[in-house]
This record gives C-alpha cells, structure tokens and sequence, in this order.
C-alpha cells in the first residue's frame, strides 16, 4: 500500500521557517492531505489539512504563519511554516486519508524551535 516519508524537520531558532515535505510512494490525487503534530507529552493536534479539491483548514494557533499544499504530480504535500515559535516544536506527521476508505500516517519528523 501508499507509504509516506515526512522530511524538512530540524532545528530552528524563532521567528525562522521550515518547509516540511510528505512524499508519496502512489498517487495521492483523491486523498486529503493533514498535518498534524504532537509536542512533548501532549496530544496529537490538527495543523493543517487540504482535500483533494484543494480546500484547506488550518488549526488556530497556526493561521496565518503555516500554509498547506500540494502537488499531485510529485505525489507530495507540503507545510510551509513561518514565524515560528517554541510551542511549534514537535513531531510532525502526515496523513493521508479518504473518508471510510484509507488512512495511513507518515512516521514523524521532528521539528524544534530554540533559541
């Protein structure tokens, strides 16, 4: 089945950005894409999400700093994150889902925000 390698995590001090890239090993056209993300003892939280119609959602600690895409061709999805703060820091994971028929997560790239 699809498998999906999140990268582009890593170190960064505050106010700088990151671009986080989920790559695909099948077509990804009819799935919506989600970010999520999971600090140190907390839970998972929806980052940003994009359907396969290219819809986006996006959590409200992040609107306005994080932009979600796509690019089918590449069978890849992407977070572009700005401005970003040390309560960003956390592990980052992909999905890919479709409603009732599919839902695979990536394994996680780390990301950390420190000065």
């Amino acid at each position: 089945q699809v498998q999906l390698v999140e990268s582009g995590g890593g170190l960064v001090q505050p106010g700088e950005s990151l671009r986080l890239s989920c790559a695909a090993s099948g077509s990804i056209g009819i799935y919506n894409v989600g970010w999520y993300r999971q600090p140190p003892g907390k839970q998972r939280e929806l980052v940003a999400s994009i359907t396969s119609g290219g819809v986006t959602n996006y959590g409200d600690s992040v609107k306005g700093r994080f932009t979600i895409s796509r690019d089918n061709a590449k069978n890849t999805g992407y977070l572009q994150m700005n401005g970003l703060k040390p309560e960003d820091s956390a592990v980052y994971y992909c999905n890919l889902n479709r409603r009732g028929t599919f839902n695979i997560w990536g394994q996680g790239t780390q990301v950390t925000v420190s000065s």
